[in-house]
């Protein structure tokens, strides 16, 4: 209290000193005029913060999971979540070796989120399965304020780490990204998200490096490239591929510590040998011909429709996105026949679909 009387006083003190002269006699009109310098109210925000230990972890443990899971959110007709099916996705994912998942990120559609579902479904996520699997909630923004509240109500939720994007739309300058993830790396282990092609700015690695010097960054997902890939891993930052097509060489030639994978929707099991069993040049090739599918549209509309066809979600898309079209869908079941059906989720078989199957959500 008495540190913010004092402030109090010195701001009151600055007003004062610039205050216009009352007295016309001391007051010149040629006098060249000089703007007052800007008075720095110090900083007295502090975090939301548990000493519970029930679901605390540490940085290093998020920088060992080798492949984590960008989870999908399936819905119910009415465009609400459809939390049956979700708690399905995720034991999938547990019972195949993922060691985390990413809730409400870009795959997980976020993005068609408000904050109240979001943090709702990162503290259903960690009440269920947080004991059996690393939650990282996508709690980053191109608002620091929310950023900060979002990360904040996260982690009172119970999540493990933070996945952070940079600014995107209205772009920030080097020092504002530095200042912005600052703002939210005291609150507890975090991955900065690096995708230049969806925010229209790369985070370059000056500001990796200026963070870095935090205890609680994590580690970068880095969608850039594998020669990214290499300049922070040789410089020990833990780094995770973006890029389900390029994870296996990240991982085996590049130093990346694993991947953070759309594709393990589908095929966990086979995503976690390519993470676990060593290089793998045949297994990657034989995932390669299902990642180009499941990106030859913006993500996730590959991955809503595959799921939709292979019967473990609805076909109930949240607008703008809309299910690829028949060919599409009909290359997806003989993909599914080539790698075999026992290596996808779920237990239904793989279905083609018409168009009058899926149901589009405009208001939810």
């Amino acid at each position: 209290m008495a540190a913010l009387k004092s402030d109090s006083l010195s701001l009151r003190g600055l007003a004062l000193q610039f205050a216009r002269p009352s007295s016309p006699d001391n007051y010149k009109r040629n006098a060249k005029w000089r703007s007052p310098q800007a008075a720095v109210i110090p900083d007295f925000h502090l975090p939301m913060r548990s000493l519970e230990v029930k679901n605390r972890t540490s940085t290093e443990d998020i920088k060992a999971l080798r492949l984590i899971t960008a989870i999908k959110t399936p819905y119910l007709p009415d465009g609400r979540f459809d939390v049956e099916a979700y708690d399905d996705l995720v034991n999938m994912q547990i019972v195949n070796g993922v060691e985390g998942i990413i809730v409400g990120g870009t795959t997980g559609e976020g993005q068609l989120m408000s904050w109240d579902e979001h943090i709702m479904l990162i503290g259903h996520t960690v009440n269920c399965f947080g004991g059996s699997i690393k939650v990282i909630g996508n709690t980053g923004s191109n608002s620091t304020r929310e950023a900060i509240h979002a990360t904040e109500q996260g982690f009172a939720v119970g999540m493990h780490g933070a996945l952070h994007i940079n600014p995107y739309y209205g772009k920030t300058s080097k020092e504002g990204m530095v200042s912005h993830f600052e703002s939210v790396l005291s609150m507890g282990p975090s991955i900065i998200y690096n995708v230049p092609s969806r925010t229209g700015q790369d985070i370059p690695p000056h500001v990796i490096h200026t963070i870095a010097r935090s205890a609680y960054l994590a580690g970068v997902k880095e969608c850039v490239g594998n020669d990214r890939v290499k300049q922070y891993t040789d410089n020990g930052i833990v780094v995770w591929s973006g890029n389900d097509d390029e994870c296996h060489d990240s991982r085996w030639s590049y130093g990346a510590t694993g991947v953070i994978s759309v594709a393990s929707n589908l095929v966990p099991r086979l995503m976690r040998e390519l993470m676990f069993g060593g290089k793998n040049p045949s297994l990657n090739a034989k995932l390669m011909p299902l990642i180009e599918w499941l990106f030859e549209e913006p993500n996730p509309i590959g991955l809503n429709t595959a799921l939709a066809q292979l019967g473990v979600v609805r076909p109930v898309f949240r607008l703008p996105y809309v299910p690829l079209p028949l060919a599409k869908r009909v290359e997806f079941v003989n993909l599914v026949k080539e790698i075999g059906r026992e290596n996808f989720v779920g237990e239904k078989d793989v279905q083609v679909l018409n168009d009058d199957d899926f149901i589009l959500i405009g208001r939810y």
